[in-house]
């Protein structure tokens, strides 16, 4: 989950990597660090903390030169973040310096061979014992650096992308990756290196996205060469032109990535619908769907797995899938199915959900299922990530970069891609009428200017705020459709606040969580006029004769919760099964506000990173 970059060429190297560092410190900024090479000499800066500490630091100490760089924002796995054990760390020798992202499970007992052998170390990390393994490697088997890496990399077990430099060799830069995203920049006379295009896009639209098992020699004067790790077999490059653009990852006026997200989803939605989604003519076009129409529709089930934010997005698509195509659907966490003995067969479609497209566990359940045989359909956001080619088949949400931690325009977009599958598929089926089809995709088109409606709540929201941002604890609830976003309503409170959060299905509140009503806990329910509206007011009764709380998300016009809650947010009337696109959005900006009147760090939350590509 931690950030690289790295850079060689004529450009001042430091600019060039701190600006990329300050870009990836979504993937990790609890410390960070920077090398640099500048006539023969190597010289490292690193501290714990923010990028901008580094930057400090290494301005202190005239760190600043280069022509060759790499640099690492970190979020710790081995080694508490500290100094010492921030990247880049150094051989025995001096010579080698290193950035990793990952994990070497096997570190322990190459660690205490190279122990034997004289090696001593400094830190507490895995990556210190990978740069001297390939400086042991290097010496004893007298190779290139490009060499020793790939021979050292067959001795470790685990997930990593690294680059590796030897300042003996000062014109070039070893990268490798497995299981962790590398992408290569292309420019003129010059390349780029990190862990997406974010820090390079600026100076060129061209990458090169290493795959899995493979690693490459970027040097300059000559084309990138890449090898697969395993059998040292030679890979053509493919050059890539980027559809990313710069005014897309940076803040655009606003306060926060993640304010600036929330408020970008009507165009998110629209992006994602965009080409797709024909009213006018009742269709609904996407490859991945039409191309294997048949294998979809005749699955004797479906099967999702996703973490996180994308995982409640999974379920959301459990109702619709179930509903309108008449599929059975299991919803799963990654992290979960993984270490199980699932049950597979090649009957089922998997659908695997990833923002990033990179999550470590989502992978891991993408390989289980396409071994037993499943059809495996992606959901991502990130174009040419590792989910988009490990899948069958698939389909892009087009919410643009999402910077912000608390994944927002994620949520809904990936709800948009699933509900036209859904649709798509119930349709073909014959589930869903030709009226009630053309009444989904007119409604469906509508959601953007609807979600744009519901963002004019935003000042109502942050007088809610005011009054709760003291709060210990808060109960979500809603059911059916709305359950999931009762989910995620409490895990981006939990995320950016620190306040203690949990979503139910309002009929479980008498199960337990009603036992801990008082005046002290806020209770937020989802209270839409569609769908089991009477068994929810029912609920919010229950609520108030325990003296609770209650911020209720109402349908336009509603009087009868009016009458009940202590506060009131709005949104325009929709399908059922459409509501989430529009109920989420309040939430979110109840977690942002709550989070900020708190001073909390909106965009970076304590512990967490955006990309999750370790266990």
């Amino acid at each position: 989950m931690c950030g690289i970059v790295g850079y060689i060429g004529p450009k001042d190297a430091y600019d060039v990597v701190l600006k990329g560092l300050q870009r990836l410190e979504y993937r990790g900024y609890d410390s960070a660090g920077i090398a640099l090479f500048n006539n023969d000499q190597l010289k490292i800066c690193k501290t714990k903390g923010k990028v901008s500490d580094l930057n400090n630091k290494c301005k202190t100490e005239k760190i600043t030169s280069g022509k060759i760089g790499i640099g690492h924002t970190r979020w710790a796995t081995h080694g508490e973040p500290n100094d010492i054990n921030s990247h880049p760390h150094v051989s025995n020798s001096g010579d080698l310096v290193i950035i990793h992202n990952g994990i070497i499970e096997n570190y322990e007992p190459l660690k205490e061979e190279l122990t034997k052998r004289g090696y001593n170390f400094q830190s507490e990390t895995d990556t210190e014992v990978l740069v001297n393994l390939i400086e042991d490697v290097k010496t004893k088997e007298n190779v290139k650096l490009g060499k020793a890496v790939q021979i050292a990399l067959n001795q470790t077990v685990g997930a990593y992308a690294i680059a590796v430099f030897d300042k003996n060799k000062p014109n070039e830069i070893v990268v490798a990756r497995l299981g962790s995203p590398l992408a290569i920049g292309v420019g003129e006379n010059e390349f780029f290196i990190a862990s997406d295009a974010s820090p390079f896009i600026e100076y060129t639209n061209k990458s090169i996205y290493l795959e899995d098992g493979e690693m490459a020699v970027v040097r300059l004067g000559r084309e990138v060469r890449i090898r697969k790790i395993k059998n040292d077999k030679l890979v053509d490059p493919y050059v890539q032109e980027l559809q990313l653009n710069l005014d897309q990852i940076e803040k655009a006026g606003y306060d926060h990535f993640m304010l600036k997200e929330i408020y970008e989803q009507p165009d998110a939605i629209r992006d994602t619908y965009r080409g797709r989604m024909l009213p006018q003519k009742g269709l609904i076009k996407m490859s991945g769907i039409n191309d294997n129409i048949d294998r979809l529709m005749n699955a004797k089930r479906i099967i999702i797995v996703a973490c996180g934010t994308s995982w409640h997005a999974g379920l959301v698509a459990e109702y619709i899938f179930e509903d309108l195509a008449r599929i059975p659907v299991e919803v799963e966490y990654a992290s979960e199915f993984r270490y199980r003995n699932p049950v597979i067969s090649k009957e089922d479609v998997v659908i695997a959900i990833s923002q990033s497209g990179e999550t470590a566990d989502t992978m891991a359940a993408i390989k289980i299922a396409k071994e037993n045989g499943a059809f495996v359909f992606g959901v991502c956001n990130v174009v040419g990530s590792s989910i988009s080619r490990e899948t069958h088949a698939g389909a892009y949400t087009h919410a643009g970069p999402e910077i912000g931690v608390a994944s927002t325009k994620a949520f809904t977009t990936q709800i948009t891609v699933l509900s036209l599958i859904a649709l798509k598929l119930g349709k073909t089926k014959g589930e869903i009428s030709q009226s009630d089809f053309h009444a989904y995709l007119n409604e469906l088109e509508l959601i953007p200017e609807k979600v744009e409606k519901t963002l004019l709540t935003n000042n109502m929201v942050e007088k809610v705020a005011e009054a709760y941002k003291n709060a210990k604890n808060c109960l979500y609830l809603g059911r059916g459709y709305n359950f999931p976003v009762a989910l995620e309503g409490a895990l981006k409170l939990k995320e950016i606040s620190y306040i203690h959060a949990e979503g139910y299905p309002a009929a479980e509140m008498k199960h337990g969580p009603i036992a801990l009503i008082d005046e002290m806990m806020p209770v937020i329910v989802i209270a839409t006029k569609k769908g089991h509206y009477e068994k929810v007011v029912s609920n919010i009764q229950e609520i108030k004769s325990r003296k609770g709380k209650i911020i209720a998300v109402v349908t336009e016009g509603d009087t009868s919760v009016k009458k009940m809650a202590d506060h009131i947010l709005e949104v325009p009337e929709t399908f059922e099964a459409l509501t989430p696109l529009l109920t989420t959005i309040p939430l979110q900006l109840l977690s942002y506000h709550i989070a900020v009147k708190l001073g909390k760090n909106v965009d970076q939350p304590r512990n967490l990173a955006k990309s999750v590509t370790v266990e």
